[in-house]
């Protein structure tokens, strides 16, 4: 199932989550912006340690954006306004902040997107920085990465009932950086003939949660296929958006 064949509406609705997100980035970017002022007063190495978390945000930040229907160019575009920020942020001497986007298969502009048909759904970005601050005889290069991933997980089965009516049960696996990570939210459709419905109360539809990155996903339906396909949306808690899609066996 592709979420981005939506109405009207529901892109509307799209367009200013996005807005919404990017306002964000931008507060946080000022906030950041006075501390980076504060730890050049404070510590130097503060300062670095708050660069690079600003980086890391940025990046997230991104991608939260292209999941919700942004473009891949939205990251290479808000971490040149970052490296300009930060270069304009410093004032006891040079500082320059450059990066490269990930350009190596499956990474394209930085950002890997596969919403796959085998039960397995990822978006990620990826970007490596070099930081080079001069300040009073100090010269200081550093390198560093940045690697964001939101991985998602489902096979299924169901069980024949009486005349078309079927059993179907889900597991979910959600992943950060290959760790597991809690849902903000999760949604899961089945497809019957040309449609893609969600179950409800009258589908005994329930969620179980192991809290540790783990759902269990239960219901039964009238399904005429003998193929049963769903196709699992899910938002990490950094809302980040990822989906899969997979067939269940009979058991």
């Amino acid at each position: 199932m592709n979420k981005r064949g939506c109405s009207g509406q529901v892109l509307l609705v799209g367009v200013l989550v996005i807005a919404l997100l990017l306002l964000s980035t931008e507060l946080y970017v000022y906030d950041l912006g006075k501390a980076l002022d504060e730890g050049n007063q404070n510590s130097f190495t503060d300062f670095i340690l708050a660069v690079e978390a600003g980086s890391k945000h940025v990046v997230i930040g991104s991608l939260t954006n292209v999941s919700q229907g942004g473009t891949s160019q939205t990251l290479g575009n808000n971490l040149e306004r970052w490296s300009s920020f930060v270069g304009s942020r410093y004032q006891f001497g040079k500082c320059i902040l450059n990066f490269t986007l990930m350009e190596v298969t499956p990474y394209s502009s930085g950002v890997w997107i596969f919403w796959g048909t085998g039960g397995l759904g990822v978006l990620g970005a990826y970007a490596n920085f070099t930081l080079q601050v001069l300040d009073r005889g100090t010269d200081v290069n550093l390198k560093y990465a940045i690697n964001t991933t939101t991985t998602i997980l489902i096979q299924g089965t169901y069980k024949q009932m009486q005349g078309s009516s079927k059993q179907v049960n889900v597991t979910c696996n959600l992943l950060n950086e290959g760790k597991p990570a809690l849902a903000e939210n999760l949604t899961l459709y089945y497809k019957n003939l040309d449609d893609w419905l969600t179950p409800g109360p009258q589908n005994n539809y329930t969620i179980t949660d192991y809290g540790n990155g783990t759902y269990f996903i239960s219901f039964v339906a009238d399904i005429s296929s003998s193929t049963i396909e769903v196709s699992v949306h899910a938002s990490d808690q950094r809302h980040i958006h990822v989906q899969a899609n997979t067939t269940c066996p009979e058991i």
